[in-house]
């Protein structure tokens, strides 16, 4: 990425601000660009500055960080959010959000060198998106035609001659084969795992370790866990993880 990634620290706390600002600004492609001390203030910092990414802290008087990134997931410019706490039992709660990441006070420099990482891949692939076709994928049933964004769709399957198209909601049929959708999802981040299954791995949450190489993937919005063809397992952590 060639632009610097603005990031906004906010944290009731002084000191843990500071840390995390000098830890950050280890890292060339982030740039702070401010600080509150408050979620109230926070907001208003947001506001102001539209930042790429939050480092947010949880428990703070009055607004929480909670019910901040509730706020900030209604702005026009949605920045990306990272929470910074002591407390490790708010995690759970935290993905709901689609963090990219948890880190716990007090700050590991190599965890935070991965979350940094795993930033940058992320608004590296919203500017994928962004460049790719704006046009919505056509399903077409026996009585209509559905118009799906591809970033609401999970995962796409191919089962006794017939595809599922897979939202948080909804399962849509198609004929179409799964090769004739990945060529059509190309330029937006689905990834094949299996012969059967093509993700979206924005909403990749686990692998889980199988037998004989292969693993299992659980994914944000769905029960259900999906194979994964140990012949994929590498390319896939690879996208993931960098």
């Amino acid at each position: 990425m060639g632009k610097q990634i603005e990031a906004l620290i906010i944290d009731d706390e002084r000191y843990s601000r500071e840390e995390l600002r000098h830890l950050l600004e280890q890292h060339e492609s982030i740039l702070v660009t401010g600080e509150a001390d408050s979620g109230e203030n926070g907001l208003a910092r947001m506001i102001e500055l539209a930042p790429d990414v939050i480092f947010v802290d949880i428990e703070m008087p009055k607004m929480n960080g909670m019910e901040l990134v509730h706020l900030a997931k209604k702005m026009k410019k949605v920045p990306l959010i990272v929470f910074a706490t002591a407390y490790p039992n708010f995690a759970a709660e935290a993905f709901r959000f689609e963090a990219v990441d948890y880190l716990l006070k007090p700050f590991d420099e190599e965890q935070l060198k991965e979350t940094v990482m795993r930033i940058e891949q992320r608004l590296s692939d919203h500017e994928a998106e962004a460049g790719a076709t704006s046009g919505k994928l056509a399903v077409e049933g026996k009585k209509e035609i559905v118009y799906l964004p591809p970033n609401e769709i999970i995962y796409i399957s191919r089962e006794e001659g017939q595809t599922n198209i897979v939202t948080k909601d909804q399962v849509f049929q198609s004929n179409s084969p799964l090769k004739e959708l990945e060529q059509r999802l190309k330029g937006y981040p689905f990834f094949r795992i299996h012969k059967s299954y093509l993700v979206n791995l924005a909403y990749v949450k686990k692998l889980i370790p199988w037998f004989n190489g292969a693993y299992n993937i659980e994914l944000h919005g769905r029960k259900e866990q999906l194979s994964v063809s140990r012949n994929y397992v590498k390319e896939l952590r690879s996208r993931l993880e960098l």
